[in-house]
């Protein structure tokens, strides 16, 4: 893999992102439509570029926008899906997922890639409401979590709006579990 342009202001690939990564090339196939939420640095779009029928990124954090073109990646500055058209095959995302209380904030661009709210799933909640209208039929999302915002509640969010959610891989870093969601639509339900 080529070196990667990095940003202060931008989260650096870690654990959480490798492990995303992984489970994305398990996932992946040449036809898919892909759309990867909260770039970052574009380290996980950039690898994909090439094994997708069409693969977009996007990022609300200026910098991780001008980061993720640097690294080649096809982006777009906006909240989660504002603003995006059609649906996907693929759906990735790295979500902030850090629980955080209002004293521990940081009040700068980094921010947004940590911090998840008290419970750590504010953003999770947010993209799960959004997911229905950005996802194909049959699509999948891979979505990175954390035993810190607690896996169950986060797969209870996504049943109670129509999806089922499978655990595809996990890894345990430091004082945290951390987890890849595969997320489909309940079909049964539709």
């Amino acid at each position: 893999m080529t070196e990667l342009f990095y940003h202060e202001q931008v989260y650096r690939p870690e654990e959480d992102t490798f492990l995303l990564s992984e489970a994305v090339m398990h996932e992946i196939k040449s036809q898919d439509r892909v759309i990867e939420i909260g770039t970052g640095s574009g380290f996980i779009s950039s690898g994909i570029r090439d094994k997708a029928e069409y693969a977009i990124a996007t990022d609300i954090n200026p910098y991780a926008c001008i980061t993720a073109k640097k690294n080649g990646v096809e982006v777009v500055r906006t909240d989660l899906f504002s603003g995006i058209c059609g649906t996907f095959d693929l759906v990735i995302f790295n979500p902030p997922y850090l629980p955080t209380k209002p004293e521990e904030r940081i009040d700068d661009w980094l921010e947004y890639a940590l911090d998840g709210g008290e419970d750590g799933r504010a953003t999770i909640q947010k993209f799960a409401e959004q997911l229905g209208s950005a996802l194909s039929k049959t699509g999948r999302c891979l979505l990175l979590i954390s035993s810190l915002t607690g896996t169950d509640v986060v797969r209870k969010i996504f049943s109670e709006l129509g999806f089922l959610s499978f655990i595809v891989a996990e890894k345990i870093v430091e004082d945290e579990r951390l987890y890849v969601l595969r997320v489909i639509r309940d079909l049964c339900r539709l």
